[in-house]
């Protein structure tokens, strides 16, 4: 039996339904926060629930007693952990939210773990650990210690948290970085999202950093392939690590760290033209400067996780773009 946290968002959803495919037996847990529209979060759950092998527990990873109760019960092999208050910009405004859900919410998932003698905890780390870094493409063996966002900096906590325990009772974990994930069902505070929005109501699109941008886009089926392979492969020790010289993603505990990206930068301009290409509509563009918390560039070393579980994404942004559109103007009859 495998644990998705956070089933009802958008990575989440399209995990558990990945499984479930696979003939999986799915426990999704969710709060169904309302960061964003609650709606799209239950209309993403009925389509999980009327699928064979599917069950749901509404609670906070935040609520360590609702959590040991889910873990207790349901007695998990593996857990797939996407729960966490998502969003850079908002915590900026909201930084209580973040050690909430992201801090605690993952000693919590840890403690669950630990107790039930989980096979192996696969969780969503984020490129905003990478925060200052400029070497490109980022590489796990980089040493992140600048983040430049609170969500940054919980995501690279739970990098050391999962590595505590992994170290201290041998817990198999493996995080993966995401680098910018899009697609059907996706977020609506993302910026493919808003933009896709605006465009079609005619408003104008808030572009930062004058368009200055670039990004490793990557597709959620690319995504959802990598996170079932890494699941399917615990984590195990490095014997050749040496604490002279410290690689950041092994250990000589069951510890594995991995990006999982697209492994292409595109520049947010052409990104926002194949979105008018798609829709058949220009933009209003907006050009602001860049923000606080913005990294300007991200790209993926994948490398390491297609060594490993032979990931390899495949879906270029003029194929992605135009399966999200479609499934957009299908869902808001737009």
């Amino acid at each position: 039996m495998i644990l998705v946290t956070g089933a009802a968002g958008f990575i989440g959803f399209h995990v558990a339904q990945r499984l479930l495919r696979d003939g999986q037996t799915v426990h999704g847990l969710d709060n169904l926060n309302d960061y964003y529209d609650p709606a799209l979060k239950e209309a993403r759950l009925r389509l999980l629930a009327a699928q064979p092998g599917f069950t749901f527990h509404r609670a906070n990873v935040a609520d360590q007693g609702a959590v040991t109760g889910v873990f207790e019960k349901e007695r998990p092999e593996y857990v797939i952990h996407l729960a966490a208050q998502a969003g850079v910009r908002h915590s900026l405004t909201h930084p209580r939210l973040y050690v909430e859900s992201n801090v605690l919410g993952f000693l919590n998932i840890l403690e669950g773990c630990r107790h039930c003698g989980v096979k192996h905890l696969v969780y969503a780390s984020s490129s905003s650990v990478y925060g200052l870094n400029s070497a490109m493409p980022f590489s796990v063996h980089q040493n992140v210690d600048h983040p430049v966002s609170l969500y940054g900096a919980t995501k690279k906590a739970n990098e050391l948290m999962a590595h505590s325990y992994s170290h201290l009772y041998r817990l198999p974990t493996t995080g993966l970085r995401f680098f910018t994930v899009y697609g059907p069902w996706g977020r609506p505070d993302m910026a493919y999202f808003l933009f896709t929005k605006s465009i079609l109501e005619g408003k104008p699109i808030d572009v930062y950093n004058e368009g200055n941008m670039k990004r490793d886009f990557t597709y959620i089926d690319d995504i959802v392939e990598g996170v079932v392979r890494a699941m399917a492969r615990p984590a195990i020790p490095n014997p050749q690590w040496r604490g002279e010289a410290p690689d950041s993603a092994t250990s000589p505990a069951p510890y594995r760290l991995y990006n999982i990206g697209n492994h292409s930068s595109v520049e947010l301009l052409r990104f926002i033209e194949v979105i008018e290409e798609c829709l058949g509509k220009k933009a209003v563009k907006r050009m602001l400067p860049v923000q606080p918390s913005d990294v300007v560039a991200t790209a993926a070393d994948v490398s390491d996780l297609t060594r490993d579980v032979g990931f390899e994404p495949n879906t270029p942004i003029e194929t992605g773009l135009r399966r999200f559109i479609d499934w957009y103007r299908a869902y808001y009859r737009a």
